[in-house]
């Protein structure tokens, strides 16, 4: 497992953060997955994420501490099965190595487009000396455990991890996946159009003309110094999207300050925004929609099968383990009985060979959800190939119509009279801020 990305793929990814409110519903945010589980609170008093964050921040309170949990996300390589028992080995590995054993935590899952992830939580504060655990050199740390985790398990290194100079420049903050999201972009595509804007210019000119080819505008930021601005409104960091510092920004793209400020520049774009070129953008994005809606539906409906999978699959462990208990516990006797079996040493045997058939049957359920759960990511990989092409396709013709919307914009807001002239067949199924959660 690696910090960052590396061929699109989160593999561990870890932050020292505080607003546990925020981060709870972000974990706990269901229409963002198919699946999601509360698979252990170890050490709070709640039985609930939101209050076991909450309780863990009102813990903090008698600190200093801003920063007061530790999340990580875990997402192994794409179509690889790791079970409930290895993504715990895992955690375990790490908060030894970060000195967080024994911390509160939460760990969470989540399942999405046919891969399962886990999200852990720890409290930094130490309660007897009501202060928070550093974490020094914790990114070295997490690197060194994905090193041994791939080597583990046998997976493929990714190239980044074998080399920090190899490192994918396509990597991208939880931030700015969330901005993309809002506007219905890709992530990577949209990296890549900064870089690639950065990439062909050498002063603040080039930088201007290749941004316009995309319907982005450089402004100066409200609290950053440099920004871009799409012609939704939406306001970008070239600092986080570029992965360059101010200094470099500063030396290609002269001083922010000679730069036209936001308000400016959206005023500037909504004259040229008119109803005709919003009915063009609203029309193909209706376009795109009707594509992928039976796609949507087969994930729905395969969706809601998984999930009365797995309750009927708990509603009969749950039978069979409270008829399993009562027979075991049946086994004690009572009274007098019960007195002569603990001096005759015959009642610590009974009570031993219940709790090693106890965690027999603990093994015995786990794995039989974990082999069901295993049965419907394959299920759900499947429908998942057979999307992607749409997905893949989508993507692009959102970056041509972007491009097309950008010109448009420099024509004065004049688009084709309906949105199909501007259509080639392959490309009638455009979309331009409809990114399907596939």
């Amino acid at each position: 497992m690696c910090m960052g990305k590396e061929s699109g793929v989160v593999i561990l990814k870890g932050s020292q953060r505080g607003g546990g409110k925020q981060l709870a519903a972000h974990l706990m945010k269901v229409e963002d997955n198919e699946h999601v589980h509360i698979h252990e609170l170890r050490g709070f008093l709640a039985d609930n994420l939101h209050s076991a964050l909450h309780e863990a921040y009102a813990v903090s309170r008698g600190t200093r501490a801003k920063q007061f949990l530790f999340s990580l996300s875990l997402n192994p390589p794409p179509n690889e099965k790791v079970s409930v028992d290895e993504f715990e080995a895992a955690i375990k590995t790490i908060e030894l190595k970060l000195g967080l054993h024994n911390q509160p935590r939460a760990i969470v899952f989540h399942e999405k487009e046919g891969r399962r992830h886990a999200h852990v939580v720890w409290s930094r504060i130490d309660c007897e000396q009501m202060k928070a655990i550093n974490l020094p050199f914790y990114k070295t740390k997490l690197r060194d455990v994905s090193r041994e985790l791939f080597y583990e398990h046998g997976w493929k290194m990714p190239q980044g991890l074998l080399d920090g100079n190899n490192r994918n420049p396509l990597n991208y903050s939880l931030r700015e996946w969330q901005q993309a999201k809002r506007q219905g972009e890709d992530p990577k595509a949209l990296q890549r159009m900064f870089q690639n804007c950065w990439a062909v210019s050498d002063n603040r000119s080039s930088f201007e003309q290749a941004l316009h080819g995309y319907g982005l505008y450089l402004a100066k930021g409200d609290r950053r110094g440099y920004v871009a601005i799409d012609y939704r409104g939406e306001v970008y960091s070239l600092s986080r999207w570029l992965k360059v510092k101010t200094n470099a920004l500063k030396e290609r793209l002269c001083a922010a300050e000679n730069l036209p400020g936001t308000h400016e520049v959206k005023a500037r774009i909504a004259e040229r925004m008119t109803d005709r070129l919003k009915n063009y953008m609203h029309e193909a994005q209706a376009r795109l929609e009707q594509q992928v809606q039976p796609f949507i539906q087969k994930k729905r409906s395969l969706q809601h099968q998984h999930q009365n999978e797995r309750s009927q699959l708990q509603q009969k462990q749950e039978k069979r383990w409270q008829q399993e208990s009562l027979e075991r516990s049946q086994r004690l006797p009572k009274g007098f009985k019960g007195i002569w079996f603990r001096i005759t040493g015959k009642y610590s045997k009974i009570r031993e060979q219940n709790e090693r058939e106890t965690e027999n049957c603990r093994i015995r359920d786990r794995g039989e959800m974990q082999s069901l759960i295993d049965q419907q990511l394959t299920h759900r990989q499947k429908l998942q190939q057979q999307i992607q092409p749409i997905v893949e396709d989508h993507k692009q013709r959102v970056q041509d119509l972007r491009q097309e919307i950008a010109k448009y914009i420099e024509m004065g807001g004049t688009p084709p009279k309906a949105p199909q002239d501007a259509f080639t067949p392959r490309q009638k199924h455009r979309g331009i801020n409809y990114t399907p959660e596939l």
